[in-house]
Formats: structure tokens, sequence, C-alpha cells
């Protein structure tokens, strides 16, 4: 889904940002704000459209269709891409095509994730590359409690281990990540979400991203 531009109070250097990390992170929220900052399209993942994905949940068994309905569903945003003038506004999105490989290798059989991949040949999947990523990482036990505290009832079978196994398997794929400008945060001991002062300081480290590869790891302070 994208949702259209609205009024930028602030005007982006970059086209194209992608805000990724695991479940739970808070990437979906942290890319609805900087689409409002920038007046940007915002392009969501709708992983709530997916009608396998509470099963997955309750029984891994379900995680080749889950895996399948992700990877059409974004040759559909792909191809909604195309046929729009890239140069045009600029576009948040919180996820990364290429992270759709990182849960089908973890949640997929061998078999499966053969055909998995027999299947993502016969696509078009050619998306465009960002102008800057930004990697939201933290710990397990944050995780846990930001999903607890979202409230969506199919999440409550998410344990700890498969969130680790989750984690572990983003900081492989980033440690070799270098299609496009990478900045790291430290998303544990800040909340640019609810908290102002941390969202208008990550706002301002997204706005100095050249080239390369960055952290954003401010020192925590304790409000108590």
């Amino acid at each position: 889904m994208v949702r259209k531009a609205s009024t930028a109070t602030v005007t982006s250097r970059h086209r194209y940002i992608v805000v990724e990390g695991p479940i739970g992170v808070g990437k979906t929220s942290l890319a609805r704000r900087l689409s409002e900052s920038f007046g940007s399209d915002l392009i969501l993942e709708q992983a709530e459209d997916n009608p396998f994905l509470e099963r997955f949940y309750r029984d891994p068994k379900a995680a080749l269709p889950t895996q399948l309905f992700f990877l059409f569903q974004r040759a559909r945003q792909i191809e909604s891409l195309r046929q729009e003038d890239m140069f045009a506004p600029v576009r948040v999105a919180d996820f990364l095509l290429e992270k759709d490989r990182l849960f089908a290798e973890l949640n997929l059989d061998s078999q499966e994730l053969a055909l998995y991949d027999q299947v993502a040949s016969t696509l078009s999947l050619d998306p465009p590359t960002p102008d800057l990523v930004i990697y939201l990482q933290a710990p397990v036990d944050v995780l846990m409690n930001r999903v607890a505290s979202r409230g969506v009832d199919y999440e409550r079978d998410l344990d700890s281990r498969y969130l680790e196994q989750l984690g572990e398997a983003y900081a492989r794929f980033f440690y070799d990540y270098d299609d496009a400008p990478l900045l790291i945060v430290n998303a544990a001991v800040i909340d640019p979400v609810h908290r102002e002062s941390d969202y208008q300081e990550l706002l301002a480290a997204v706005e100095r991203i050249g080239r390369g590869r960055h952290y954003f790891n401010p020192v925590a302070v304790n409000f108590g």
C-alpha cells in the first residue's frame, strides 16, 4: 500500500528511505513519522493482509504459504512503484524486499526454500535501490515487551527464541549489506516514536548521512 504525500515539514536529501529491523523494533512507527516529516509517500508492508500469518504464528508448518503470499505482495508493490514517477515525491518504506528471503531461510525447510526460490525466479523482481536504509536494532527482551504492548492477539504466540533467531539473521544480513548507505540505530535506548527529542536527534542524523555505513547509538538518559 502506498499512502500519498502530505505537507512536508522537512526537506529530505534522500528520495527513497527504507526502515528495517526485526518484529517489534518500531520500524513501521518510525517510517510513519519520517513520512509525515518529509511529506512523502508511505509504502507499508501490510503484514495484516496476509491470511496465513496468524496460522504461521500458531503452527510453523504454515510457513510456506505465508512466505509465498509475502513474495507475491512484494511483486505487486514493486510493479506499482515502477508505474509511478520515481523522481517525483520522496518515499519512505517499512520493508526491504531482500529481507523476504531472510525470513524464508529462517522459516522454511530445504525443499520449501528451493520451491520458494523457484517461484521467486519467475517473478520480475527489480526493486529500486534505496538512497538510505535505517536498520533498527534492539535486544530480545525489548522486542518482546514492544510486541506485547501492541496487543495483537496472534503475536502472543511469538516466543523469545524465534525473536532471537530473527535478530541474529538480521545482524548477519546487514553485516555484509552495501547496496545502499546504511544507518544502524540502537533502538533499545531511544524512543523516536513517543519522545520528540529522540526523534529530532535521529532525524538530524538521517539528513547528515551520505555514503557508507553509519551508527546512531546515543547515550541512554535516565529520566526516572
